[in-house]
């Protein structure tokens, strides 16, 4: 199909002299080792405007502009599956369906190897509710595979179309029952998702607030601002939204080294409570029944912050059976053992929490001899900084 054919540049390294970029040692990306593209159906309102102005639609551009600030600003990678709910319009009209963001590598530039370093190209792919809302459950990767079957929904370039209207799913209803299928057998790839929530430590039947080197910590935080995952981000104009996934089913890429302190000594907390916000309680599904009970980890990553849920089965944590809950700087990690699992899920069930489930009250669940205890509510009633 004829269409616009959009790639950043800046994100990787254009000079070689660190003046937009410092290149670690042994870093073998150029920059932060990728741009964006952006592939956007031609129309003919886009031919009309192009004989009138000579110049393609100009939003595309805006739109990368926004996610790469965000970028800049945050440290954070994007990878290929990971997927963004805009929450509004990608163009901002209030008549497109195209609401929300999955990355892709770009089917024609793939990656290059320059003098300066790798650089990939992250596709931006524009997507409607219901295809973000399987990509969270199961994992983008798959997601995109479907898309990419059919011409109207972006054929093997991925193209967006904005005046798009019925799903995926919607036009082969064969793939949400293989999808669901997969998800039962496999589990999901979602790895993570940016969102806000405190934590207290429960010892014995008392609440206590645990001292975790803090001048130390708020020193760290502040030299690493700009590498923190912020809730919300304003760029161009455009708010960043509140939760942004995070594909990579790596432990070490759940928090990056930027957020560990230098010294590798870990806290262990006897027993602990966790606040998450109302709008991320849909997850909690989604980390233990498909990523817990398959053997893997989930991450919940706030401002100054990160708190991973991890089976039995992780390597690389620093918690076990013996000692569950315990402290990294300000990566806090859970162990869910496997006879708590069908327990947890029982409890969602009863409370009502699913995938579509939407907060009106606050929730608690406790598991009293685990010492753990899960509050659905608004993180800000609490300390800010969790300790």
């Amino acid at each position: 199909l004829p269409h616009w054919h959009y790639i950043s540049f800046g994100l990787s390294d254009l000079h070689g002299d660190g003046r937009v970029h410092t290149r670690e040692l042994n870093d073998e990306r150029s920059g932060m080792g990728f741009e964006l593209t952006f592939r956007l159906i031609k129309s003919e309102s886009d031919e009309k405007t192009l004989a009138k102005f000579k110049q393609p639609p100009t939003w595309p551009a805006n739109l990368l502009q926004a996610i790469a600030r965000y970028c800049f600003q945050t440290g954070n990678m994007l990878y290929f599956g990971d997927n963004i709910p805009w929450r509004k319009s990608l163009n901002g009209s209030t008549t497109s369906c195209i609401k929300n963001i999955l990355i892709t590598q770009d089917a024609q530039l793939s990656s290059i190897h320059t003098m300066f370093g790798t650089v990939e190209f992250c596709q931006i792919v524009g997507v409607t509710d219901e295809e973000l809302e399987q990509a969270s459950r199961w994992n983008g990767r798959g997601v995109l595979n479907y898309l990419q079957q059919d011409m109207q929904t972006g054929g093997k370039w991925w193209i967006t179309n904005m005046n798009r209207s019925l799903s995926v799913f919607e036009l082969c209803p064969e793939l949400l029952l293989n999808l669901q299928d997969d998800l039962e057998k496999q589990g999901s790839d979602l790895a993570g998702v940016n969102a806000e929530f405190t934590f207290r430590e429960i010892r014995g039947e008392l609440f206590i607030k645990k001292e975790i080197n803090s001048e130390s910590l708020n020193e760290q935080c502040v030299t690493d601002e700009n590498n923190v995952v912020k809730n919300e981000v304003k760029c161009d104009g455009l708010d960043f939204p509140q939760s942004m996934s995070v594909s990579s089913n790596s432990l070490h890429k759940s928090c990056p080294l930027s957020y560990q302190p230098y010294s590798a000594d870990s806290i262990s907390l006897d027993g602990i409570e966790i606040t998450l916000a109302p709008y991320a309680a849909k997850y909690l599904i989604l980390a233990i029944k498909d990523r817990v009970r398959h053997g893997r980890h989930f991450t919940f990553k706030a401002q100054h912050l990160a708190l991973t849920l991890v089976s039995e089965t992780v390597t690389g944590a620093i918690v076990k059976k013996s000692s569950p809950y315990g402290v990294i700087g300000y990566w806090i990690q859970v162990l869910i053992p496997n006879e708590l699992i069908p327990r947890m899920l029982e409890d969602f069930h009863n409370s009502q929490i699913d995938s579509s489930w939407e907060c009106k009250e606050r929730q608690e669940l406790y598991w009293p001899e685990y010492k753990l205890k899960l509050i659905i509510d608004n993180p800000n009633k609490m300390d800010p900084t969790g300790l």
